[in-house]
């Protein structure tokens, strides 16, 4: 297995004076790419999230428009009230 090896003050100094690339230490890596992993996890749940309340908005639409074709009576109410209940299930998600 490989060591790991950490360039010295000095040659970090004069490779980045040189311009030849920006260095970084394992450690700064480690925690940008720590940062950067909880954001892709945050956009991820937000946008399943997103993507799930939209599917759910759909599947409302589809039963009220069933509920829409039906006579007055029972199926009817009973379809309305289908359709509320999957609008509301996470009502926080309501905007």
């Amino acid at each position: 297995m490989m060591e790991k090896k950490e360039l010295s003050p000095l040659a970090r100094q004069l490779m980045n004076n040189a311009g030849v690339m920006a260095l970084y230490t394992q450690k700064e890596f480690d925690e940008a790419l720590a940062i950067a992993q909880a954001e892709i996890m945050t956009v991820a749940i937000e946008t399943t999230k997103q993507a799930i309340f939209i599917e759910r908005e759909e599947c409302s639409k589809l039963v009220q428009a069933l509920a829409d074709e039906e006579d007055e009576g029972e199926t009817c109410t009973a379809l309305k009230n289908a359709a509320e209940a999957i609008l509301n299930r996470i009502p926080s998600q309501r905007q």
